[in-house]
């Protein structure tokens, strides 16, 4: 099963999966499976999804951008991934999306872009950063694909935060102790764009009672690099069960 392709399906689109159904794939992941893997009928597929857990297939009929596959049994039961939101402010096109591939893969449940004073593009490709989030969950074996909310003014998400969920925030040169993190799955982590927060949000977000100051050490970090570093220190502090 390790070695076979792993394919999401969406649950909003596909009745549930069971023992002997079959499912028809949509044209990209048929195209996907005959032309670019070269896989045949009777070759073994992985699908999967929050709801329906991941299921062990077969190819049950393929022919160019067609493709059924007979469910056999299932191998893992449904579970949402124990993770972070991430909000970030969108950077060009390259590190967008090495920000939702890498949060993806260190388990972020859902990303809201947010422009901030210094953000240096106020459009994101929504349809091409799903894609992407839903390559990196069937790539790292999760179950679920995060959420990516429309982009949103960071004032107005910080007016209708809810208080009791923190929001770690990536605070560069700024005076912030390393201290130890202590975090829920729900929390959130908040990075800057390129050349930081300015003065006036520094002061807006250290006001706010539900912010965590979060030091990422001395040297000042890339936006995309400043991400994966805050989720790893942030994740490795979250409580368990």
């Amino acid at each position: 099963m390790r070695d076979c392709p792993r394919l999401f399906i969406s649950p909003e689109t596909t009745d549930p999966m069971g023992t002997g159904a079959l499912l028809d794939l949509e044209p990209g992941q048929a195209h996907y499976l005959g032309t670019v893997l070269r896989q045949q009928a009777g070759a073994a597929v992985a699908l999967f999804n929050a709801r329906d857990g991941e299921w062990q297939g077969v190819i049950d009929h393929l022919r160019r951008d067609r493709c059924r596959i007979r469910l056999a049994a299932r191998t893992r039961a449904p579970m949402a991934t124990r993770g972070l939101g991430l909000l970030f402010a969108p950077l060009k096109r390259d590190a967008t999306e090495t920000v939702i591939r890498m949060g993806t893969e260190l388990g972020v449940t859902h990303f809201r872009p947010v422009v901030s004073e210094r953000t240096n593009t106020h459009r994101i490709n929504a349809a091409r950063l799903e894609s992407i989030a839903v390559e990196a969950a069937e790539q790292c074996e999760r179950l679920d694909v995060p959420t990516i909310d429309p982009l949103a003014d960071l004032p107005v998400v910080l007016s209708r935060w809810p208080e009791d969920t923190s929001l770690f925030a990536a605070l560069e040169r700024s005076a912030t102790p390393a201290v130890p993190v202590v975090a829920r799955a729900g929390d959130c982590v908040l990075i800057g764009p390129e050349g930081g927060f300015s003065p006036r949000e520094h002061d807006m977000l250290r006001a706010r009672p539900f912010v965590r100051p979060l030091s990422l050490g001395h040297l000042v970090l890339r936006a995309d690099t400043a991400a994966a570093a805050a989720l790893a220190l942030v994740g490795a502090g979250l409580k368990a069960l």
